[in-house]
């Protein structure tokens, strides 16, 4: 086989490790905590299907998946920082950027440079598109912590001021969603599955 297949067989293994990848949320079963790759399936899924909401333009699908299925490989090298982990958000843009660029660097230059750019398209959320994945992206926990009423956020002390915090990206993206993201969130307190 050429080379550019062979990068590209590289890559595939490299980013398998994904899987082994184990995330704070817990499956809505609360079985057991998710992976990387089980969340990446997920919330790719939960975007085809709920991209309908989107106020005015409708985004890209294709463009917003690309993004949702790439973003967090960087947690191969990065690992995964726990969304309301203070102490673990510093430095964590420049941790990732390093992960994305070894781990996009062994395919072939122009893929590559693609998935990069995608990459930081999402992260720094300026494009319908990227709006859209990271509500998404943060809708997804809220969910799985909802319906193991509250595993992760009980288990982490987390108060309903920081998940309303990270709810706002939802608002920006959709804000219908956003505020029946509000209303999970007091309903939340209310049962006693986040604290007020």
């Amino acid at each position: 086989m050429n080379e550019r297949f062979l990068k590209q067989l590289d890559f595939i293994r490299e980013v398998d490790k994904m899987k082994g990848i184990v995330r704070q949320a817990y499956l809505m079963d609360g079985s057991r905590r998710e992976n990387d790759a089980e969340h990446t399936w997920h919330i790719t899924l939960m975007a085809s299907v709920i991209a309908e909401h989107v106020p005015g333009a409708q985004p890209d699908l294709l463009h917003v998946l690309k993004m949702l299925i790439i973003h967090d490989l960087v947690e191969i090298d990065a690992g995964d920082t726990f969304a309301y982990d203070v102490k673990g958000y510093v430095g964590k843009f420049d941790r990732e950027k390093a992960a994305a660029e070894r781990i996009f660097g062994i395919l072939p230059e122009d893929q590559g440079r693609e998935m990069l750019n995608l990459w930081l398209e999402f992260e720094e959320r300026a494009t319908v598109e990227a709006k859209f994945a990271n509500a998404i992206d943060r809708l997804h926990p809220m969910l799985h912590n909802f319906a193991t009423e509250g595993k992760s956020w009980r288990e982490h002390g987390v108060t309903s001021r920081q998940v309303l915090s990270r709810a706002e990206s939802i608002t920006d993206s959709i804000p219908a969603l956003g505020e029946w993201t509000k209303e999970l969130i007091a309903e939340a307190v209310e049962r006693g599955y986040l604290l007020p």
